[in-house]
């Protein structure tokens, strides 16, 4: 049952003060490294940095001559991509490229680079109009209800696409993406059950009247001793996600997706399509998770899965519920939310306070501390990422690799370790962007994305982004790619990584993405 008109109070500008003040009182935080001060980390005078790594590409020629000399190997470029046939010239995704070998323009850091200018996001205050964001409920099971956003329905034909969000966030964090991708496709974003405003509206494990609990614990929901029938099997787990996802492809879209999730739901993109291959037209990855769950899956290791005293099930064991109040009055506390927020962007000029706000509400939800204990006593799913990585492999589900190349939590190695298990999968590193790509630059990540799509759906006439000969599969290139935002110019950095990921790729990835972020903090 679908349910619309969905509306609630929008967070007033006490949050958005409280926000500002936050951010002043954490700055103390930050730190510089002595002798780099505001001078910029590298320079076009250091000779050594020009022969061994750039921000935007490797010296091949430099690459070459090691190869020569026995230092590293170089690409193994015999592989091409799959669903890559012949390539229009133009590229694939209304971006336009300028300069050349005879025309380069000269980067931030002063390496010569070919820009790329893509579009920007819709802009309102130049009568731009973005896709309509409708608000909806859809009721799975009795007292199960999912929230989900979706735009761009009207676009009849169009290929469907289902995003996916990451721990304590919800559809609202791709509010970038369905109203610029509702443009083109017919997209969909959903709350996980226990997140967002896929949170209960009755208490699963109410307290008994008579037990006297002092009235500020009376707001939280789930403490009690006895669960409701609704709730006696609840487990906010990947599998039940896996399972509320299944559940809202087949009978919400009603139709295979293109699906794609950041940090957690990376993870439960990848597991559904490894279990349901036949709903999934493709995959993509925006800084994945590379695990999830602390505690041994019952069915792997029932005996190991016994010694704990909790499997994220209601009744909450009476020391989980004492450990839950402590822990949650720390990191629902505005201020921990806020220092979150500032470790996974790259960019602090972003405008977070959207986001911001929306945590909050969620934070104050009754039943949220609750949820939260359940997601991190639930054990881990049945696969691993590994394995889950592999059975989509076998079974040719289209992947698309997108990693914040900032990001302090999923490292770069994490993403370039995926790469090298399906080494066919294009794979895109965004720099400057942490945690969260899609929300730093979503005008990279809708760019990416829609190429993807595009090259997908016409079965390889279209290009992937940034290549616009087949030649360019073989080779690791990197553009800088050049959108308005607010009325200025913003230029982010992409790397593309070919077929091969060779040793020298994780070593000068890691490095590069180190000082990277030396020279941001400076």
């Amino acid at each position: 049952m679908e349910v619309l008109s969905y509306s609630s109070a929008p967070c007033c500008d006490a949050v958005n003060l409280r926000w500002k003040l936050i951010v002043k009182s954490t700055s103390s935080h930050q730190f510089s490294l002595p002798g780099f001060r505001k001078n910029r980390v590298f320079s076009a005078k250091f000779d050594v940095r020009r022969k061994f790594l750039s921000y935007y590409n490797l010296d091949q020629a430099f690459l070459k001559q090691l190869n020569h000399q026995g230092g590293f190997r170089s690409l193994n470029t015999s592989e091409n991509f799959k669903h890559v046939g012949q390539i229009l010239s133009n590229g694939s995704s209304d971006g336009y490229v300028i300069g050349g070998e005879e025309d380069a323009s000269i980067s931030e850091t002063g390496e010569p680079g070919t820009k790329v200018l893509i579009p920007g996001l819709p802009d309102e205050s130049k009568g731009e109009s973005g896709a309509t964001v409708s608000s909806c409920f859809w009721e799975w099971k009795p007292k199960f209800n999912v929230h989900y956003e979706k735009a761009g329905c009207e676009n009849l034909g169009s290929p469907p696409v289902l995003l996916l969000p990451g721990f304590g966030v919800g559809s609202f964090h791709y509010e970038k993406q369905l109203k610029d991708l509702g443009l083109d496709f017919r997209v969909w974003a959903i709350d996980f059950l226990g997140q967002g405003r896929s949170l209960p509206f009755e208490d699963p494990a109410p307290r008994n009247e008579e037990e006297g609990v002092p009235e500020t614990k009376d707001l939280l929901w789930g403490f009690g001793e006895k669960s409701e029938p609704w709730a006696s099997e609840l487990v906010y787990s990947i599998d039940l996600w896996q399972d509320q996802v299944r559940y809202f492809i087949e009978e919400v879209i009603g139709e295979p997706v293109y699906i794609a999730g950041n940090s957690l739901g990376g993870f439960v993109a990848l597991y559904f399509a490894a279990c349901n291959p036949h709903l999934v037209k493709g995959v993509t990855l925006l800084n994945a998770t590379p695990f999830w769950g602390f505690l041994p899956n019952p069915t792997r290791s029932p005996r190991l899965s016994k010694i704990f005293p909790s499997a994220g099930s209601f009744p909450l064991p009476p020391t989980v519920r004492k450990l839950t109040e402590i822990v949650w009055q720390k990191i629902s506390d505005p201020r921990s939310i806020a220092e979150v927020l500032k470790q996974v962007y790259a960019d602090h000029s972003t405008n977070v306070d959207k986001v911001f706000s929306r945590i909050l509400e969620t934070s104050e939800h009754p039943a949220a501390a609750a949820s939260f204990a359940s997601i991190m006593l639930a054990p881990q799913g049945q696969l691993s990422f590994r394995d889950a990585l592999s059975r989509c492999h076998m079974n040719n589900v289209p992947i698309c690799l997108m990693y914040g190349k900032e990001d302090p939590w999923v490292k770069p190695l994490w993403g370039l370790q995926v790469k090298q298990q399906v080494p066919e999968a294009p794979y895109y590193e965004i720099s400057p962007a942490g945690h969260c790509p899609h929300d730093e630059v979503p005008e990279v990540v809708n760019y990416l994305l829609r190429g993807w799509i595009k090259n997908l759906e016409t079965r390889g006439l279209v290009a992937l982004p940034l290549l616009d000969a087949p030649e360019a599969m073989q080779n690791n290139i990197a553009r800088d790619l050049e959108f308005v935002r607010d009325g200025a110019k913003k230029v982010v950095n992409v790397r593309f990584f070919a077929s091969k990921v060779s040793v020298w790729d994780f070593i000068s990835s890691y490095i590069i993405s180190r000082l990277r972020k030396l020279e941001l903090k400076s």
